[in-house]
């Protein structure tokens, strides 16, 4: 073992060896310093203990009782601010605020105006096509040259009045040769009858003859008609819309050689949808404006009853007078067909609104000042306004600010300026 000196180590080397002798406590050797002891201002220094060398010294840690303090201190703290919050709920103050009540809201304002209903006429109004009352196409009957031509393209005729007329040359030698044949078939026959009663010629000869003679007589009967078919006459009271004749001209049987059309009176035909069939019928009077700015009342003649494939639509026509022919067919036409009466109240469509459903409707006010949505059909419109129906005989109709109120809600109708 060795001696232990009284020297004393300065204070910096003092720490430095407590630093350096601390983690080393194990070892059996004790580092003997040349400096002097520590002053009593300076802390003491930890001296390693001198232990044998062959027992080594057991490592001890201990807890600062420090440390424990402040946490007891911590939780004592909170404790208090928990504490200090909640006493505000067991022992409320006395100086509380007062509660403000929110008044109700007030009724919205609202211009309103009396409606009554009305009895208004419906209309049917659809847009249509003038055309001609009778139109045709004339053909020749024969082949033949055109002798002559009477009439001209746009000239106004009479049922029966001559067109044209073919060469009655063929006809006329046809006819003279029917009418010998047809004599001598008579005679022929003649004869052969008295011969038969005479006993001298047989009954097949008379019938040979009988035959001979029917089969003239056709002839002649078709040769007559071969020389009416050589006139082209008009079939109706009617105009010349095209001609395509001229003198001298060869024309096969059947060729179209012009076109006749009667538009006194005229027919305006218009397509009826699916939906609106059932409010037109035979003998209703209609009113009719015509593109050239005429107005003409007509009645009406045909409603179909079989719809078209392409547009699903029925036909109906409406005959309208037109004696002094100021009117030509072909040109557009507006058809306006009274169907019936109905009450309903003129309104102006501003105020028409769409409820939660998207249903059309007019927003009232009732007798409570409550607001009421009821749905509307439009009937008839007009260009300062609307029919509507589905409303009561008597309504008060709001007229402003019907877009910031809803059904059931309470408002303050004032009088308004009619819609």
């Amino acid at each position: 073992m060795t001696n232990k000196t009284d020297t004393t180590p300065p204070k910096d080397t003092a720490k430095d060896d407590v630093a350096k002798d601390a983690p080393k406590a194990v070892t059996p050797e004790v580092k003997i310093s040349d400096t002097p002891p520590p002053t009593q201002d300076q802390a003491p220094a930890k001296v390693a203990a001198i232990v044998p060398d062959e027992a080594p010294q057991r490592l001890t840690f201990s807890s600062d009782k420090g440390a424990s303090g402040s946490t007891w201190f911590a939780a004592v703290l909170v404790l208090a601010i928990v504490g200090w919050m909640g006493s505000g709920f067991i022992i409320p103050s006395e100086d509380t605020d007062p509660v403000i009540a929110r008044e109700d809201p007030k009724p919205v304002a609202v211009a309103v105006t009396t409606s009554l209903a009305e009895t208004v006429t419906q209309f049917y109004q659809a847009e249509g096509q003038a055309l001609p009352d009778r139109d045709t196409l004339m053909r020749a009957e024969t082949s033949g040259d055109i002798a002559e031509v009477l009439v001209s393209k746009g000239q106004d005729v009479s049922a029966g009045d001559v067109i044209a007329r073919f060469d009655p040359t063929n006809n006329e030698a046809d006819a003279n040769r029917v009418a010998q044949e047809l004599v001598l078939a008579q005679r022929e026959l003649e004869n052969a009858e008295s011969l038969l009663q005479r006993g001298v010629a047989t009954a097949d000869r008379a019938a040979d003859a009988r035959a001979a003679l029917v089969a003239v007589q056709s002839q002649v009967t078709a040769v007559e008609q071969a020389a009416k078919s050589l006139t082209i006459t008009a079939a109706f009271d009617g105009r010349i819309e095209t001609l395509n004749l001229d003198e001298g001209e060869f024309v096969s049987a059947g060729t179209e050689v012009g076109r006749l059309v009667d538009i006194t009176p005229l027919t305006v035909a218009i397509q009826v949808p699916q939906q609106s069939l059932t409010r037109l019928s035979v003998g209703q009077p209609a009113t009719v404006r015509f593109i050239t700015g005429e107005e003409r009342e007509g009645v009406v003649t045909f409603v179909g009853t079989s719809a078209a494939s392409e547009t699903r639509t029925f036909l109906a026509e409406i005959e309208v007078e037109n004696a002094d022919g100021a009117i030509p067919a072909g040109i557009s036409a507006e058809v306006i067909i009274p169907t019936g009466e109905v009450t309903a109240h003129f309104l102006s469509p501003s105020i028409v609104s769409l409820n939660n459903e998207g249903a059309l409707g007019i927003k009232t006010v009732n007798a409570e000042n409550v607001v009421e949505f009821f749905q509307i059909q439009v009937v008839k419109a007009q260009i300062d306004g609307i029919w509507v129906t589905g409303l009561p005989e008597s309504v008060d109709v709001i007229t402003v600010g019907q877009g910031f109120v809803n059904e059931t809600e309470i408002v303050a109708p004032m009088a308004g300026e009619p819609s």
